[in-house]
């Protein structure tokens, strides 16, 4: 029977079923069925929808379907075209980081769970994956913001390491042309829900100086690289941001770390800090922010703090 159904051009009809817009989404949704069950039967069935274009038209699907159902079905798909398939798995890892950047959170979120998994059977990462990784840091859907954590966690161990890290300590430094963009130059109704709404750098601000917190607790490896990028410096500055409370707490839990850690941070945050403002500060990391004066937030905001200047002065 599946022979017959290939032979009268089954797969090409079950991949126009998912471009067609006049489909409905369950019938998508049984075209995708269709497709893992033809993916059960090997290697040879699952490269036969591959060359077809397979990969692409499922993408597509997945990126554009208002379905979750639907949605899930073409990443179980996605799924059994990398496993066993070593002449297109490559191309699904790739399908999957293009999806990173959809507009769907839904899509956003399955995108980061296949690559996890597909990361693994491909080893080599691409270092295209990084920048559209570090902007769903953004993201205001908390399930995206967790997968994200958790690849940026699973990267770590491969050589995009240094890459990743350099943009997480970029995040912490939001300039005010960054804060202005994307806010729309005359304001009409609709857009007062949306200024209520934290701007996303600042999102993806504190969610990068809490992920930097969870690395550094898994690896003093990690943390040293980060010191010799400048992190302290950023993170104080993210302390101060006094627009976003999310990111004073994520900074302060942070800095709490590399101060008891490491003696020479502890010195130098002091010494910017002021010891009265530096023991309050230690004192409650967490919490601080929210009795914090305008000139405390000033300080922080202004520091000099130079880790990486330090660390090479004292290898002297």
């Amino acid at each position: 029977y599946l022979i017959e159904f290939l032979e009268v051009g089954g797969v090409l009809t079950a991949l126009e079923i998912l471009g067609a817009k006049a489909t409905k989404e369950k019938d998508k949704s049984q075209a995708l069925r269709l497709l893992i069950i033809i993916c059960n039967y090997g290697r040879k069935y699952k490269e036969i929808i591959c060359e077809s274009f397979g990969v692409r038209a499922i993408t597509e699907c997945l990126a554009k379907s208002k379905s979750e159902d639907t949605q899930e079905n073409a990443k179980a798909v996605l799924m059994q075209l990398a496993e066993g398939n070593p002449r297109f798995q490559n191309q699904v890892y790739k399908a999957f980081i293009a999806l990173m950047s959809s507009t769907s959170p839904k899509a956003q979120q399955l995108s980061l769970q296949g690559l996890r998994v597909v990361q693994k059977i491909v080893d080599t990462p691409n270092p295209n994956l990084v920048q559209p990784l570090i902007n769903l840091l953004k993201s205001l859907h908390l399930e995206v913001q967790y997968e994200a954590m958790a690849y940026i966690q699973q990267l770590m161990t491969l050589d995009v390491r240094n890459s990743v890290l350099i943009n997480l300590v970029k995040c912490l430094e939001v300039s005010k042309d960054d804060s202005m963009k994307g806010l729309p130059e005359i304001l009409h109704e609709n857009d007062i829900a949306a200024m209520n709404a934290p701007l996303p750098v600042y999102v993806q601000q504190a969610a990068a100086a809490k992920i930097i917190s969870i690395l550094v607790k898994e690896s003093n490896e990690v943390s040293k690289e980060l010191l010799q990028l400048g992190v302290v410096h950023n993170l104080l500055i993210a302390a101060g941001n006094a627009s976003h409370p999310d990111s004073q707490r994520q900074a302060g839990i942070a800095l709490e770390y590399f101060v008891n850690t490491f003696p020479i941070v502890k010195e130098h945050v002091m010494k910017s800090l002021g010891k009265p403002f530096f023991t309050e500060f230690m004192a409650r990391p967490d919490t601080i922010y929210s009795s914090m004066t305008s000139i405390q937030v000033d300080v922080l905001v202004s520091n000099n703090v130079d880790i990486p200047l330090a660390l090479k002065y004292n290898s002297k």
